[in-house]
């Protein structure tokens, strides 16, 4: 075979292959994410169908299941109940159901958890997990990427001589789990990527690297020491 056949068969190949590659990084995010969805809706709606009395269950008038009406049902129920605690006999509800929750053993401890994270979390005012850091972790020389959850306070604070900050270091390709450090203040280098570009970055393991906005002079320059 002439070498200019195997070469054009080799380039068809290789075109092939990088087209095959190219769909697989777009399809399977959004065939994963699809089947989530509909996983976590169906669910949902199972749930949803078995605590419902027939008169009110959707499922008892319509011909055929509906995808999202139990997730319907459910967006309608928090709303009931964020429009009922916003009255006088509502928060006094909520205030007795606390109490009640806050003088229980081993109760209590879940409760204010995970009651402060997702205040901290769906807190519009909130500056947690809204800045990308490097630090020198885990050893001298060794750099990760870092989320800054607010500045360290009491106890912890107090113990150190140096102002320090809360800073949450993820691990790949899981982010949802890490490690909380106390870093000083000095030794927290900020990057300008954004936290969706630093999740992105450490679930691809470094596959996924976001652009260095500086002008194209300053990124031969080192920002750190």
């Amino acid at each position: 075979m002439p070498h200019s056949s195997r070469s054009k068969r080799r380039g068809v190949i290789a075109r092939l292959r990088t087209y095959f590659l190219t769909g697989l990084l777009v399809a399977g995010p959004a065939a994963i994410t699809l089947y989530v969805g509909w996983f976590i809706v169906g669910f949902i709606d199972a749930q949803v169908a078995t605590l419902l009395p027939a008169p009110y269950n959707p499922k008892t008038y319509l011909p055929v299941h509906i995808p999202g009406t139990g997730v319907v049902v459910v967006i309608l129920v928090l709303v009931f109940i964020g429009w009922a605690t916003a009255s006088v006999v509502g928060r006094m509800t909520i205030g007795f159901g606390e109490r009640v929750l806050n003088n229980t053993p081993i109760v209590r401890s879940v409760y204010g958890a995970v009651k402060q994270i997702m205040e901290t979390v769906l807190s519009d005012s909130s500056s947690a997990f809204r800045q990308v850091v490097l630090i020198e972790y885990p050893r001298r020389g060794a750099w990760s990427i870092g989320f800054v959850s607010g500045p360290t306070t009491g106890e912890v604070q107090n113990a150190t001589a140096s102002r320090h900050l809360n800073v949450f270091v993820p691990t790949t390709p899981n982010p949802t789990s890490g490690f909380l450090l106390f870093v000083p203040e000095g030794d927290v280098h900020p990057l300008n990527m954004t936290v969706e570009e630093g999740v992105k970055m450490v679930v691809s393991g470094g596959l996924v690297a976001p652009p260095d906005p500086r002008p194209i002079d300053q990124q031969s320059r080192p920002a750190l020491p």
